[in-house]
């Protein structure tokens, strides 16, 4: 997978289409705002996925007479996010399990501890 396909796959992507889908009237700059991401990372993605037929931009205009863009997903936009979520969920998942993991051991090895033994551990150089 090259560097533009991994980040078509990315949370940012996600996070991008779930906005569109909501809002599609929001600007690039509300979308970088809300999304936390600069201006031109959003100009980047959405070209990237109008690209690929994710997105569709269509012209109109606005009440202070400048051209805007409206943002809409296509029936391949809904499909691409809704396996963007599943991936996402999915790696989410893995890292709860992870970490769940990693939290038992660290009981287990807090319980195995004397009270004596945390407070040295604690004190210790």
């Amino acid at each position: 997978m090259d560097k533009k396909e991994q980040i078509l796959n990315s949370e940012k992507s996600l996070h991008l289409l779930k906005e569109i889908e909501q809002t599609p009237g929001l600007t690039q700059r509300d979308l970088s705002k809300k999304l936390n991401l600069s201006l031109g990372r959003i100009n980047f993605l959405i070209k990237a996925l109008a690209a690929k037929g994710i997105i569709k931009t269509q012209n109109f205009k606005n009440s202070k007479k400048k051209l805007g863009y409206l943002y809409l997903l296509t029936p391949r936009g809904l499909e691409a996010k809704l396996e963007l979520t599943h991936k996402f969920l999915n790696r989410k998942i893995e890292e709860y399990e992870k970490l769940r993991r990693e939290i038992e051991v660290l009981n287990r090895e807090i319980s195995s501890l004397k009270p004596s033994e945390i407070t040295e551990e604690v004190n210790a150089p």
